[in-house]
């Protein structure tokens, strides 16, 4: 008799919705892998029913991912990123079309995202193209503060600059596409070729180069400049600059995947992380950039756009999958990641 009661009780708490199997949610997070944990701690925190999967890959090996697994998606949510490769992966609809009920709350370049994009990804956050250098290393070894692009190419700087390869970073693209827009390809690629003499290596990730230049490892990173600022706030000898010739800016994304496994779970991280409660988050994990929300709180150390000579970035032209594979390809052509030559 105990064995048939235990054995019936045992089979009761398998029905029981208290110990049913929490849902998963497999998400690609593109943003600095410490705002991504700080995001999944708190979305699992408030939603325990949920259990949150997350990889951290750049954004160019994200939309990479997403081609090769487009007949069986494995992802279900892609946050964060420069938005030009969630174009490109909208364009090619390996994302899902979704109209958010809370684009109304969204500031105007956030909501213009999504409508460029025919409703398949939504701004999260911005920031303005930059450098941080290590200010200790610069004064140690004489070199003069370079305030315009056109000062990295001094051969003072030989060896002291990092960028990431625009194959696999969405930052690095930015700054490919940006100075394109603002020199006209051909002058944009004699730029770089200059540049390159001055690099010493080409990161995967976009946010690594000043990194490395706050452990002075380098004197210098090309950036976005909220990279820049977290390393100052952190207590490194990191000066941010905005480049006097104008700069690019992103505007980091979020994409459903179309296909995904668990849509419906997706939804409820895309929901929730438009939210102003979420993205004040952001701050905490030293992530400086401005939220999309409109009734976020921007930290005091974001660096202000409008103090900023912001190009009028042609996101459309340059998130589209042809425009990004063709300058890519002369990268790869007449730079390809050779640092110092």
């Amino acid at each position: 008799m105990k064995i048939k009661i235990l054995a019936a009780l045992l089979g009761s708490a398998a029905l029981s919705p208290a110990v049913a199997q929490a849902a998963e949610l497999n998400l690609i997070c593109s943003a600095d892998v410490v705002i991504c944990e700080k995001l999944v701690g708190a979305f699992e925190a408030g939603h325990s029913d949920i259990n949150v999967n997350m990889v951290r890959l750049s954004s160019g090996e994200t939309y990479a991912k997403l081609r090769a697994e487009a007949r069986n998606p494995q992802t279900d949510l892609w946050w964060g990123g420069t938005g030009d490769p969630h174009l490109q992966a909208a364009a090619d609809e390996l994302t899902a079309e979704y109209k958010s009920p809370s684009l109304p709350q969204l500031q105007d370049w956030a909501v213009k995202q999504a409508e460029v994009s025919g409703y398949r990804t939504v701004g999260v956050y911005t920031g303005a193209l930059g450098w941080g250098y290590n200010t200790d290393i610069f004064a140690k070894k004489g070199l003069k503060e370079p305030a315009c692009w056109a000062d990295l190419l001094d051969p003072g700087l030989k060896g002291e600059i990092q960028i990431a390869d625009p194959n696999s970073s969405g930052t690095a693209y930015t700054a490919l596409a940006t100075l394109v827009q603002i020199m006209g390809e051909d002058k944009a690629f004699d730029y770089l070729k200059a540049l390159n003499k001055n690099v010493s290596q080409y990161t995967k990730s976009g946010s690594a180069p000043v990194k490395a230049a706050a452990r002075g490892e380098t004197g210098l990173g090309i950036v976005f400049m909220h990279d820049a600022v977290s390393q100052t706030v952190e207590g490194f000898p990191i000066k941010t600059i905005a480049p006097c010739e104008g700069t690019g800016f992103e505007v980091g994304s979020m994409s459903l995947v179309e296909g995904a496994q668990n849509p419906d779970e997706a939804k409820a991280f895309y929901e929730w992380v438009l939210t102003p409660e979420a993205q004040n988050l952001m701050p905490e994990a030293g992530s400086f950039q401005i939220p999309s929300n409109k009734a976020a709180t921007t930290a005091k150390e974001v660096p202000d756009l409008s103090k900023i000579k912001l190009i009028d970035y042609d996101f459309a032209k340059f998130g589209s999958a042809d425009e990004r594979k063709r300058l890519l390809t002369r990268w790869d052509s007449e730079i390809g990641g050779r640092a110092g030559q």
